[in-house]
């Protein structure tokens, strides 16, 4: 009920107006009956203007943090994502790549439509990527039809990591079913799944426009992610080196100060102290045979020249 009160009356209204969004091939879209929209993944908002532009009703797999998150934002957020028709998914691969599976498979044994993003993860750099195996194995489980859909121009509209979007028009293709019926009972060979994946992803980058890069994803991006933490890890390095540097020459200039005046005080000094003999050596040679100067008069004499 919430889910067609927002695409109909509250959000969808007004999404329409600000993006424009144009869909062709809606008419390939089964009226009733299961099937897989395999969609290229450009942006966040892809999953909010494919449900907007189809008539019935789409059920896509989200990834479970956002409806893990904590206080009012977090309650914002799940309930967004269920309102929207969107079910959370562990996206870590192995057991809970089943799950996400058989996940699926209750939607599309019920007559649903059930999206899903082949690639597993928004395009790092707009380009499409290698498809994972999991519609594959549920189209021959569930014996429906995969239906590749492009979508056009969203990162445009709201580009991975930016909060408001951009008013740009976004389109949606729809291309035609492909039917993997022929493969019934092998869901379980890996080369099948295999080839059954290749074919939608070429139908996708076919419709898209995109060019395909045979690598996952998820795989580039960690690439990407550990790249990034070298260069942080360098530059921090770096500052660190440059701050010992800097340390290392202040206190060379300290040190060199510090001799310096040291070699000055001694050189003032050393004079003073020759000025004072050279001053009592001739008091010495001035003072009459028999006379002996008494050591307060050389303390006075010291004094007097100190002063």
């Amino acid at each position: 009920m919430i889910y067609w009160m927002l695409k109909v009356i509250v959000v969808g209204p007004v999404l329409r107006v600000l993006f424009r969004p144009w869909i062709t091939g809606h008419e390939r879209i089964p009226a009733r009956g299961g099937a897989i929209l395999a969609s290229n993944h450009l942006s966040f908002s892809d999953s909010i203007f494919l449900p907007l532009m189809i008539s019935r009703r789409i059920t896509f797999p989200a990834k479970k943090e956002y409806f893990t998150g904590k206080g009012l934002k977090g309650w914002a957020t799940k309930m967004f994502f269920t309102t929207t028709g969107q079910i959370p998914i562990d996206r870590s691969g192995g057991q809970a790549s089943m799950v996400a599976v058989r996940t699926g498979l209750k939607f599309l044994r019920r007559g649903e439509l059930f999206g899903i993003y082949p690639e597993g993860t928004r395009s790092p750099d707009g380009r499409l990527y290698r498809g994972k195996t999991g519609m594959a194995r549920m189209a021959l489980e569930a014996n429906v039809p995969i239906i590749p859909v492009a979508m056009i121009d969203t990162d445009k509209a709201q580009p991975t990591g930016q909060k408001i979007p951009n008013l740009h028009q976004v389109g949606v293709k729809i291309g035609v079913p492909m039917d993997f019926s022929h493969y019934a009972g092998q869901e379980e060979d890996r080369v099948v799944l295999r080839t059954i994946t290749d074919q939608v992803m070429s139908a996708l980058a076919d419709l898209s426009g995109q060019e395909y890069v045979n690598e996952y994803a998820s795989v580039v991006k960690e690439r990407a992610a550990a790249a990034q933490k070298a260069r942080i890890s360098a530059a921090a390095k770096a500052r660190v080196d440059e701050a010992k540097a800097n340390v290392e020459h202040a206190r060379d200039q300290v040190r060199d100060r510090t001799a310096s005046v040291a070699e000055q005080l001694s050189a003032r000094f050393g004079k003073e102290d020759d000025d004072t003999n050279d001053t009592i050596e001739n008091a010495s040679d001035d003072t009459p045979e028999g006379y002996v100067v008494s050591s307060d008069a050389v303390d006075q004499s010291k004094g007097e020249h100190s002063g």
